[in-house]
């Protein structure tokens, strides 16, 4: 068992370095807080793994990794948008900015399930296992990941603190615009004529329809600023006034 541990945690380590896991970690590392990111890439990859060292170890099998990956990166492009969009807080929310809801960690812990089902890290863990002790393999590529994502987290947190928050923003778009880029093109390299066709719509549907929402809620918010500036204008000039 601890051969198969040292063995698995190496090569998974090393595997994860320079992947899109560990950039995604990073991303977003820069977003939200390290300990909900790290505990759901835990939570995450120690499913993934699960499921890898079964399909390794006791059914010999690999599965189907196109569909998988047009769905990562389709949620990916997603996650992009919706990045440079930005979050909003309403007053009581804004009162309790300082907490991450569990909304941010089922969003991340999803967005690493989608991402690692067929990838090579997944591929590498089936690979493992099936010549190697199963509990050593699970325990042993699970930790590397983390390792390699903590790693990547690290770095991640230590850029933000020298960033400003939109820059951070839009450079995080720009990476989840690239992983979407990346797992759809991995997906589509074994797909059909149909599948491709509909992904391409998908992408181009998913593209229009965050656009067209990310220019509202800009012009909305440009209005509510200007409202706001007025509001303001009138209280100083009652003020005045007074005084």
């Amino acid at each position: 068992m601890v051969t198969a541990l040292a063995l698995s945690f190496a090569v998974i380590f090393v595997a994860e370095l320079g992947d899109k896991s560990q950039l995604m970690a990073m991303t977003f590392a820069l977003r939200y807080r390290w300990w909900v990111v790290l505990t759901a890439i835990l939570t995450a990859t120690t499913l993934v793994h699960a499921a890898s060292v079964f399909l390794g170890h006791f059914l010999g099998l690999s599965i189907p990794t196109e569909l998988m990956s047009i769905v990562g990166g389709l949620s990916m492009l997603v996650f992009g948008l919706w990045t440079v969009r930005g979050d909003e807080l309403d007053d009581d929310e804004a009162s309790r900015a300082g907490r991450v809801g569990r909304s941010v960690f089922f969003a991340v812990m999803s967005a690493f399930l989608l991402a690692e089902l067929g990838d090579k890290t997944m591929l590498a863990t089936i690979a493992l296992a099936a010549d190697h002790d199963w509990l050593g393999v699970w325990i042993g590529s699970t930790i590397g990941m983390v390792a390699a994502d903590a790693l990547a987290i690290i770095v991640g947190r230590t850029l933000g603190r020298h960033l400003p928050e939109r820059t951070i923003a839009l450079g995080a778009a720009v990476l989840f615009v690239g992983f979407a880029v990346w797992l759809i093109a991995e997906g589509l390299a074994g797909a059909s004529a149909p599948v491709a066709a509909v992904t391409i719509v998908g992408a181009l549907v998913i593209t229009a329809v965050g656009v067209f929402w990310i220019i509202a809620t800009n012009r909305r918010r440009a209005a509510e600023a200007a409202a706001r500036a007025e509001t303001d204008t009138a209280s100083d000039d009652v003020t005045q006034i007074a005084k």
